[in-house]
């Protein structure tokens, strides 16, 4: 599962050190327009499945744990993906979440050039 796809979430898995649920979303792809629009209705796919409940059900361990959403993303954040970023870390406060961004684990492409 990628970020392309919006319809399903990519993971879901408990931090034994913390106790947080993580669901993950994976972002392989280069900061664009269309890219910003792709993860915005991912994150809102994330959001809805808290709203909801449905991650209760789904995963019932997460009752009374913290939620994050972590999007690890293979290329370095622009400003304007960060400052959406931001506002997408405020959303996710509105639903009892928390959202991280991070590269994934092999860090940015950029930096291994």
């Amino acid at each position: 599962m990628t970020v392309e796809n919006a319809a399903t979430i990519d993971a879901v898995g408990t931090d034994k050190q913390t106790g947080e649920v993580r669901l993950t979303i994976i972002d392989h792809l280069p900061w664009d327009t269309e890219h910003l629009r792709l993860l915005q209705d991912k994150i809102n796919v994330y959001l809805g499945f808290i709203e909801s409940g449905e991650i209760y059900v789904s995963y019932p361990i997460a009752k009374g744990r913290p939620l994050v959403i972590d999007v690890f993303t293979r290329f370095r954040p622009t400003v304007e993906a960060e400052r959406f970023l931001r506002q997408a870390e405020r959303a996710a406060m509105n639903y009892g979440a928390s959202l991280r961004q991070g590269p994934s684990v092999g860090g940015y492409a950029e930096d291994s050039a």
